[in-house]
């Protein structure tokens, strides 16, 4: 069966047939791969960034940590990285963060770009299957005999034409359109992250977001001095 559907296939793409089916292979995968990633994060629920936001998450490092220990999401996994260096500066912290960030969104967009060279080529590739269709189609006229030209004469090239150059548009849409969908929800989650995780880090130096209005407000210096001492590490950094 698998034979006949290949035969089948080359019959209507002629030459074109395994680059386009690579085209084809390759823009599944990637985009197969970025759901997997995508679908998880939709359902995800964490409590504790509702109580971070609302100015009422009062814990220390070490609970927090085990209470994300378990969570995979993006955001789990900076705020850990962040609470794993609760005792450094926070201007080194900062900087830790910026560098965690920028490998995440490396991570995020991997394969983008190639769905967008396959979104590029693909077109051309049909485009090439016209050019070598209508080739076809005047070969097969010139070696007519007869004075007249049916349309099975039209047929095998104008088919190719028309079969490569649909397969080539149905290839490009969907990776040029999941290359931009998928970029701009890899933007969208490293800015997202990167905003809780500046929360958190005024929250380890005592500066949580309070209000409706989420207005930043510094703790009155008893309150201050008692949260500092029981979030901070004192283990220096590893």
């Amino acid at each position: 069966m698998e034979l006949s559907l290949y035969q089948s296939l080359h019959q209507q793409l002629g030459d074109l047939t395994w680059p386009l089916l690579i085209c084809a292979f390759l823009t599944l995968m990637i985009l197969l791969e970025r759901f997997a990633i995508l679908l998880p994060s939709l359902f995800r629920r964490q409590s504790w960034l509702g109580e971070l936001r609302s100015g009422t998450l009062d814990e220390s490092c070490d609970s927090l940590l085990e209470r994300l220990k378990d969570n995979r999401g993006l955001i789990s996994c900076g705020a850990r990285h962040l609470l794993r260096q609760a005792a450094q500066p926070k201007t080194l912290r900062e900087e830790l963060l910026s560098l965690w960030l920028a490998k995440e969104k490396r991570k995020l967009h991997a394969g983008l770009k190639l769905l967008q060279y396959i979104g590029a080529i693909s077109p051309l590739l049909g485009l090439l299957g016209t050019v070598l269709g209508l080739l076809e189609m005047f070969n097969d006229i010139g070696a007519n005999q007869s004075d007249s030209i049916t349309p099975a004469l039209l047929a095998s090239g104008l088919g190719l034409a028309m079969y490569t150059t649909a397969a080539g548009l149905l290839i490009a849409v969907p990776a040029l359109l999941g290359a931009q969908l998928f970029g701009l929800w890899a933007e969208r989650s490293v800015a997202s992250c990167a905003h809780v995780l500046n929360q958190l880090n005024l929250w380890l130096e005592g500066v949580p977001l309070q209000g409706e209005d989420n207005d930043y407000a510094a703790f009155n210096l008893t309150k201050l001095s008692q949260i500092n001492g029981k979030r901070r590490h004192p283990e220096p950094l590893s």
